[in-house]
């Protein structure tokens, strides 16, 4: 499958890259150069993401290209090919999800671990913690990684903000369980977000912040924990050249997914006023030409609030 800026696909290497939506090019371009020390494997995983699915290929220079695929729980196939040609070719079938990709490669069982058998939580807990799950899950931007490592602190961290010196007696959450809480909430997601119609407002703020970053204006979303974080933190992000920011945090997306807009942080780089002001018209240009609604009276001690707003952002994982 191929969506609007590359594959379907989530690329992961060795080496530490992430990369979304790879082009085949790209993809081909990874294939090519795993091999040395450090650098040895590439994983593939659906856009969305959905449990137990994934493509993934093991290189070291010298050597065959060690190739596996799975579909489900159950299926879970390797083969090993000498040629990185055919490990693209196959790569960019699967990613594609063209009928007959896997045809003509001499793939074999993978043998995996036996199910983990895993207790109910508590209804209580469980309920806490899918409702803390549930919000990450509207706001979007959450891995199932992120999204299990979180609910496996949501307890701990909960009973601590309310009364270090206090045990309610209520069980952690294990690895395990939050694991499977989390794959359960993320398919019904992704069922509710197949509803949607695009493009939606997440997806033009993307393009508004992609056009920003192209004109000077370091522009990043979902970025630190708060106001103070931020104003501290974007300059490290600024790209040279780059005159202006602007961000929203993590308290503007749960706000913005609970249905009450999203409010912009801006700024110039040099401090002004004028150049702050400046920036703000830049934003407010930006999200305006991508079909949002901004709110700003020009006044550059103000923020940005853009609303009405519907936060229906897709997930990738």
């Amino acid at each position: 499958m191929e969506i609007e800026g590359g594959l379907a696909v989530k690329a992961e290497t060795e080496y530490g890259e992430t990369l979304v939506r790879v082009s085949e090019q790209q993809l081909r371009d990874l294939v090519h150069r795993i091999g040395e020390s450090g650098d040895r494997w590439l994983v593939l995983q659906r856009v969305p993401d959905r449990p137990d699915v994934f493509a993934q290929v093991w290189h070291e220079s010298g050597g065959t290209y060690q190739v596996e695929h799975r579909e489900s729980r159950e299926s879970f196939s390797g083969a090993e090919l000498t040629h990185p040609d055919a490990v693209a070719d196959a790569l960019t079938g699967w990613a594609r999800g063209e009928a007959g990709w896997d045809e003509g490669i001499a793939w074999s069982p993978v043998e995996v671990d036996p199910p983990e058998d895993v207790p109910e939580l508590p209804d209580e807990v469980r309920e806490e913690v899918e409702a803390h799950v549930r919000e990450q899950l509207r706001c979007g931007y959450g891995t199932r990684a992120t999204l299990a490592r979180s609910a496996g602190e949501w307890i701990a961290d909960a009973d601590a903000d309310a009364d270090a010196d206090v045990d309610d007696g209520r069980q952690p959450v294990s690895a395990a369980q939050a694991r499977l809480l989390v794959d359960r909430l993320w398919l019904e997601r992704l069922a509710e977000q197949e509803t949607w119609e695009g493009p939606t407002d997440p997806e033009r703020l993307t393009r508004a912040f992609e056009a920003l970053n192209a004109q000077g204006v370091t522009a990043r979303e979902h970025f630190t924990c708060c106001r103070t974080c931020g104003t501290a933190e974007i300059g490290a992000e600024r790209a040279e050249g780059d005159h202006g920011f602007v961000y929203f945090h993590t308290q503007c997306t749960e706000s913005a997914a609970a249905g009450h807009g999203l409010t912009l942080l801006y700024g110039g780089f040099d401090g002004s006023a004028d150049t702050t002001a400046a920036v703000g018209r830049e934003v407010v240009a930006a999200l305006t030409a991508v079909g949002l609604s901004p709110q700003w009276d020009g006044d550059p001690g103000r923020a940005i609030e853009v609303r009405p707003l519907t936060w229906h952002r897709r997930l990738v994982g």
